[in-house]
Formats: C-alpha cells, sequence, structure tokens
C-alpha cells in the first residue's frame, strides 16, 4: 500500500479581494492558514479553505467600516476589542461571560469560546469555582492572544 502525501498549495502572492497572501502562518486546528496583507494596511491570518471559497476578502475591514465599528480588529475570526474588554452579554444571568446555570442539572456551567470553538470546562455546585475556571481559561487563552496581538501591532492599538 502506497501512502499518498497531498501538496500543499502555495498561495503566496496570491490576490483574494483585499487579501494578498504573504506566507504561510501557523495551522489553525488541521487547517493550513496563511498571513496575509489586507489593502488597508492591516495583517490578517486566514485558513486556505476561506480565502479560496470566498468567505474571507478582506482584514474584516470592510464588514467593521458596514458595521459602523472600523475601530474594532479582528485576528483567527476573533475580535480583540471583545476579549480585551471582557463583555457580559445582555443575556448573561450570572454577571459573568461563560457561567451560566444549569437549572436541569442544578449546576454552574463554565465555558469559553476562542477562534470559533466553544470550550466546556466543567459544571460546579458552587458558582465561585464555575467563575475560577472562566478566568483561568481567560488568562489561558484570551489574555494570552491580545497580548500576542498588542505585540504584533507594536503595542496596544486602543
Amino acid at each position: 500500500m502506497v501512502a499518498h502525501s497531498r501538496k500543499k498549495l502555495d498561495l503566496t502572492g496570491q490576490q483574494f479581494g483585499m487579501l494578498t497572501v504573504m506566507h504561510p502562518a501557523e495551522n489553525i486546528g488541521k487547517r493550513t492558514a496563511w498571513v496575509c496583507h489586507c489593502d488597508c494596511g492591516r495583517e490578517a491570518v486566514v485558513k486556505t479553505c476561506h480565502l479560496r471559497s470566498g468567505h474571507t476578502t478582506s482584514c474584516r475591514c470592510r464588514r467593521a467600516a458596514a458595521s459602523g465599528r472600523p475601530d474594532l480588529n479582528y485576528m483567527d475570526g476573533t475580535c480583540v476589542e471583545m476579549l480585551r474588554a471582557k463583555t457580559v452579554r445582555r443575556n448573561n444571568t450570572s454577571g459573568v461571560p461563560g457561567v451560566d446555570w444549569r437549572q436541569s442539572k442544578r449546576t454552574w456551567r463554565a465555558s469559553i469560546c476562542f477562534k470559533g470553538k466553544r470550550y466546556y470546562l466543567g459544571s460546579y455546585q458552587d458558582f465561585d469555582d464555575a467563575v475560577d475556571a472562566r478566568k483561568r481559561a481567560e488568562a489561558e487563552l484570551h489574555d494570552e492572544f491580545v497580548m500576542q496581538f498588542d505585540r504584533a501591532r507594536g503595542g496596544r492599538t486602543t
């Protein structure tokens, strides 16, 4: 039996909408990703499949301008300002992002979303334990991501 390896596409230099592919980036999950330069001057890391399908054609500057919020920065599909602000959604009943009461199980559930995926952090009898789990995950995922973004941009941008 002969193993066939798939040849990795080289998208370097190709244009996809407002994005020009600069060089390969660290994979996103199992997907190949690319560092792209947007016509607006920003950089974005985008999966090959999103470039080739036309799903992503800018660094999100088009979407931000259309929404009236041009000050938002997206990286890997994640809004940096939302992570930085640690926003509590309007429909949140616990007062802590990612912590909710599961009436059917009579427990507090902790979860976190990052780069388009939701991570289940556990169910807890005690509210404070659920909050601690969420805060640890924020420090590990969100805070580190924001620091990397800021370093890449030469310091905090907002």
